[in-house]
């Protein structure tokens, strides 16, 4: 398929001043669905509080059956309670931001439909089996059992992603972080 031949995801679809959605990523059937807002949704996705899951491991069998349900009959949660702060969140997203605005050369690196790889740049994950493509791209880290060298990651989003990997190993050890000695700064 010449769109991910290109490597260059929706975001060189745009780069390249395509106007127009292109049909590949229409779905037949968007128009059964009906249009949900804010305002009109009776829709409440599954919230995971985490306050005390550290303490008290009922809490966190209770936990763990919350995400198990969340993402067999959803697909996706929301996580509240899980003292990552905002500083760092905001990094993460300034450093998706910051691969995805790269020149399409540097990103064009890292495509890859090649599940094993522990960075991956791509356009659906699904491209080949759903009737429609999502107008969307990924930049994707595996960073367990074996996590990448940091000379592995995107430079604009090194810094960030090295935080998060922390996170992971201390929340995988059930040890507890101070956040105040870390400072995020992409540049």
């Amino acid at each position: 398929m010449a769109f991910d031949d290109s490597k260059a995801g929706v975001q060189g679809l745009v780069e390249n001043g395509v106007e127009k959605v292109p049909r590949m990523f229409y779905c037949e059937h968007s128009h059964d669905y009906g249009f949900v807002s804010a305002s009109n949704s009776k829709i409440s996705i599954p919230i995971i509080d985490l306050t005390g899951i550290h303490d008290d491991p009922n809490l966190r069998d209770g936990v763990v059956g919350k995400v198990r349900y969340a993402c067999e009959k959803w697909g996706f949660f929301q996580v509240i309670n899980h003292g990552i702060p905002t500083h760092v969140l905001d990094g993460m997203i300034k450093g998706t931001r910051m691969f995805h605005q790269q020149d399409a050369e540097v990103r064009k690196e890292y495509y890859t439909r090649d599940f094993s790889r522990k960075v991956a740049y791509l356009s659906n994950y699904t491209l080949y089996e759903d009737p429609s493509a999502d107008w969307r791209d990924t930049i994707a880290f595996s960073l367990a059992p074996d996590h990448p060298k940091a000379e592995e990651f995107p430079a604009v989003c090194r810094f960030v992603i090295i935080v998060i990997q922390l996170l992971a190993l201390f929340t995988l050890a059930h040890a507890t972080i101070s956040w105040d000695s870390i400072q995020l700064v992409m540049i």
